[in-house]
């Protein structure tokens, strides 16, 4: 299994467009390595690729990475896998029209909230939208099988809707060929049994690494609030991320989806010798990783 890391950023990118932090500037002056938002891309075969999540910058993305590349027989894309319908997670779809035959997987609920851009998306050929938590998993072209649990219950907050656990999910995605299994959840509130259960035995966990530390803000619009960004789930504490995959201690940890604020954003800090010292990498756009 290959999987290739198209961005790393939380929503907005790194630096951001309407941020003038210390970090942001030093990014935009070429002093750190600038990211673009979330997504990746898996295959089993090198031929057929899934992409994880549809960041807004996915058109740079793809035309960024020669194996995503379109050939003779069209694009090797073949579908996206939703963990959730944030705005940085789903509106690179828009960019896929024209696309034939892709195939959509999310949460039932994350589903319903896209239903209503069907018509625009999918105005040139039809798209397949399909259940991720479809019982007993799902296979997708090139030998990868994929099982999806729910992380988190908290709806976007621009989709008014009635409470649902699946809003925010996590997918295990096994390679049938070389044994490799891929944990992918790069939004992460709370530390979960379902989230434990996913990692055992696994080869490699792509985890979000949002804030490093608790009361971190994820955008300057919440600090300018005076908002704390509640929902992500730090990666340092006793009861951060890092603390709870001690528990596993075989699965290699790649953390992602990286805010502004995040120390780990910078590798001088001791925040971000901290991480790796422990065993966790904090790759840069477009790692490439061989399960």
């Amino acid at each position: 299994m290959k999987v290739v890391l198209l961005g790393t950023a939380a929503g907005g990118g790194f630096p951001r467009w309407n941020c003038a932090c210390a970090r942001c500037s030093a990014a935009r002056d070429g002093k750190l390595p600038a990211r673009t938002q979330e997504c990746a891309a898996v295959s089993g075969n090198s031929r057929d690729w899934w992409l994880l999540n549809a960041s807004p910058d996915l058109r740079t993305q793809l035309n960024a990475t020669p194996a995503l590349a379109p050939g003779p027989g069209g694009t090797p894309v073949r579908g996206v896998l939703l963990t959730d319908a944030e705005p940085h997670h789903v509106t690179g779809l828009t960019g896929l029209y024209g696309a034939q035959g892709l195939k959509i997987y999310a949460s039932p609920p994350v589903l319903a909230a896209l239903s209503p851009l069907h018509p625009l998306l999918e105005r040139h050929a039809p798209w397949e939208w399909e259940d991720s938590f479809t019982e007993g998993g799902f296979v997708l072209a090139g030998g990868l099988v994929v099982s999806a649990r729910a992380l988190g219950s908290r709806a976007p907050g621009h989709i008014p809707g009635a409470a649902d656990d699946r809003w925010v999910t996590a997918y295990r995605i096994e390679d049938l060929a070389s044994g490799g299994v891929l944990v992918y959840a790069p939004r992460l509130g709370e530390w979960t049994p379902a989230l434990d259960e996913l990692i055992a035995g696994a080869t490699r966990v792509l985890l979000g690494g949002t804030l490093y530390a608790a009361g971190e803000t994820d955008t300057p619009v919440r600090a300018a609030r005076g908002r704390t960004a509640s929902w992500h789930l730090p990666v340092s504490g006793a009861d951060g991320s890092l603390a709870a995959l001690t528990r596993h201690p075989g699965p290699r940890v790649v953390y992602t989806h990286f805010a502004s604020a995040n120390p780990l954003l910078d590798p001088a800090t001791d925040a971000y010798a901290s991480v790796t010292a422990a065993g966790a990498e904090i790759p840069l756009d477009g790692a490439e990783f061989v399960l």
